[in-house]
């Protein structure tokens, strides 16, 4: 994929977020060579809001490796289990149209989709897939946590640890860990949820429309900020200025009480509330 690239206009990265169709998926493998190992366990749900639309959860046969499962000591799948499993090949038309349409949600996504990629790719079936959107990524931009795996954020969050690495299982985090996720950023489209970027200085055209909503309205704000390394942080906050010429872009405004400034990197801007407030501020 070309760095500049972004997912295409119209359906399904522009419809409201819980119109949108959304494949979580998780797969545990033989190994981590998609071009040698295997998918031995699958699970995609599609979602759209609140409805489970489709379902695919099975153990999967890795064809030529029946007495080489690999990570054995990871996902606990033995060869024995797997003999009776359909091939990836005797999945491939559904896993298709489980995925037709649908936005790609993983969790260290670039793992799944690789695997997912070669192995459709094997069952002479390309599915390429260009464009996903990873928990991982949102994890570390909105919370204040030393790790991100999912087994870190299992733990931070209470959730059962009994079959971590089984992919019903951790589809099941990966969509709490993305609600999580969701509830703090606020986007509207899963184009928005895709712009959350690390390591990018990339920053959420949805967030500076807001910016430059509450520049316009010069009325009191909360702008949730994540610092570098600490969890996020309400701020009430009057905007008055967008820097669009800086790596990200800088947003400059006075913090309340006091009036004091601060300048806050664009990018680590989580979400806007309005405070609710009709009275300007005199600037």
């Amino acid at each position: 994929m070309i760095a500049t690239a972004v997912p295409p206009p119209g359906d399904p990265w522009d419809l409201p977020l819980d119109q949108a169709p959304l494949a979580f998926v998780d797969l545990e493998m033989t190994g981590l060579d998609p071009a040698k190992d295997r998918v031995v366990e699958l699970c995609i749900e599609r979602v759209r809001g609140d409805v489970v639309e489709k379902r695919m959860y099975t153990l999967v046969r890795p064809e030529g490796m029946a007495d080489a499962v690999g990570n054995a000591h990871v996902h606990g799948i033995v060869a024995e289990a797997l003999k009776g499993a359909p091939s990836f090949a005797d999945l491939a038309d559904e896993v298709m149209a489980t995925f037709d349409g649908a936005i790609v949600v993983a969790h260290g996504a670039s793992w799944d989709v690789a695997f997912l990629e070669a192995e459709m790719a094997r069952a002479g079936k390309p599915m390429p897939l260009p464009f996903y959107i990873d928990t991982l990524n949102l994890s570390r931009r909105t919370f204040g946590l030393k790790k991100h795996s999912l087994d870190s954020l299992r733990e931070h969050f209470g959730l059962d640890r009994s079959r971590a690495h089984r992919a019903d299982s951790d589809v099941a985090a990966l969509r709490f860990v993305w609600q999580k996720c969701i509830e703090t950023l606020e986007p509207k489209t899963p184009r928005d949820v895709w712009e959350v970027r690390i390591a990018q200085r990339k920053a959420r055209e949805q967030i500076l429309a807001e910016c430059t909503e509450a520049i316009a309205a010069a009325v009191p704000v909360t702008v949730i900020y994540r610092p570098r390394s600490r969890p996020p942080e309400p701020m009430q906050m009057v905007l008055v200025e967008i820097v669009a010429g800086l790596d990200p872009p800088r947003v400059i405004g006075y913090q309340l009480p006091g009036r004091g400034r601060r300048e806050l990197r664009a990018d680590r801007i989580l979400r806007i509330e309005n405070d609710g407030t009709t009275r300007k501020v005199e600037q």
